[in-house]
């Protein structure tokens, strides 16, 4: 028999992170924690974590449900059917589960990453702001090994967005420098053509969610006649079923998807996007979502289990005051499970 609680942990920035949604400076998390009666010194962990104004889940009732998953704990299957409107709660459960069923090891999935501290490349993510500290970001990733970068778009004045892509190849050919744009659905639909017609001038990689999702003709317009591949993001948030994911998928002709877990659906929702995505031949890669290195983990090691050569999006281990140190490390664009290292979980044991 399992006994479950959570906590609510809020997580700290090391400094002021600008989207085009505002700029963060905290961000919260509920661990649901799971023990075995019948061993309580063991215990499973995983990550609920939201991002307002992102994050489907009904915060009004968030603290709610997660009370109801953990008084109906031992209802596992029906539990997890029953979570679609709360995907962060769904990959919390799910990872939970995962780690109490290997003695709270935190080696939730069978992977070379953890055994034999294979490395998954990732790309070194640029906040926004103004020019001066976009290139400041940008220098100390290059000088620290990444040879492919996120740079997040749709914030500032977009002459000067232009300026900072053209001072970076101005000095890093493509060859050299892999950049990749995520503008957030910043871009007026209307506009969005120009727009992408003018950064494709930069030898980009891909630009993510050019404008905001449901738009679903206009999005698979502009996937039509972009000269600039697009990515899905948020436009996957809130498709719930197999059936839809298939339905959006031919709809719009995206040339990449991006999977976060905690926002659309855990484990089961993002394999479902994965199969729907590959009978399309449609390529993915998988991004945190500024879960704590609980969450980033799972999310990790989760990737690791498909040995996917495009740079992932997982190199936000790094963000907080008060993380959870743990055995991921970041070496240059290199991340990799360090068994050396121990799990600090003073967090869960004080409570």
């Amino acid at each position: 028999m399992l006994k479950a609680k959570f906590i609510k942990h809020t997580l700290q920035f090391k400094q002021a992170s600008g989207t085009s949604r505002g700029v963060l400076k905290t961000k919260d998390s509920w661990f649901l924690i799971l023990c075995d009666t019948d061993n309580t010194n063991t215990q499973g962990i995983g990550e609920c974590s939201i991002i307002e104004g992102l994050s489907p889940d009904n915060m009004e009732e968030y603290e709610s449900k997660l009370q109801f998953v953990c008084e109906n704990i031992n209802q596992r299957e029906e539990l997890l059917n029953g979570l679609s409107k709360f995907p962060s709660i769904q990959f919390g459960l799910e990872t939970a589960l995962l780690d109490i069923q290997t003695n709270g090891s935190k080696n939730l999935f069978r992977s070379q990453f953890v055994r034999s501290n294979y490395p998954i490349k990732i790309n070194g993510l640029i906040w926004m702001g103004n020019k001066d500290f976009m290139l400041e970001q940008i220098k100390t990733k290059i000088e620290l090994g990444f040879s492919c970068l996120k740079l997040k778009i749709g914030a500032i004045d977009f002459e000067e967005e232009l300026n900072v892509l053209k001072s970076i190849r101005t000095e890093y050919s493509h060859d050299v420098l892999e950049l990749r744009v995520d503008a957030n659905g910043a871009f007026e639909p209307e506009k969005a053509l120009d727009k992408l017609n003018t950064l494709s001038e930069f030898d980009l990689h891909s630009i993510e969610q050019p404008i905001k999702q449901g738009q679903f003709k206009e999005m698979a317009k502009l996937c039509e006649l972009s000269p600039l591949p697009i990515a899905l993001d948020e436009e996957l948030i809130g498709v719930t079923t197999l059936t839809e994911k298939k339905w959006l998928l031919e709809k719009i002709q995206p040339h990449y998807i991006i999977l976060k877990p905690s926002l659309i659906g855990g484990i089961k929702g993002s394999n479902e996007w994965i199969e729907a995505a590959g009978e399309l031949s449609i390529p993915w890669w998988i991004t945190s979502a500024l879960e704590s290195n609980i969450g980033l983990n799972a999310v990790s090691q989760y990737t690791a289990t498909f040995n996917n050569p495009l740079p992932q999006g997982l190199g936000t281990g790094q963000l907080y005051t008060n993380n959870i140190d743990c055995p991921l490390t970041l070496n240059g664009d290199q991340l990799t499970y360090n068994q050396k290292v121990k799990w600090d979980l003073s967090l869960f044991e004080e409570q």
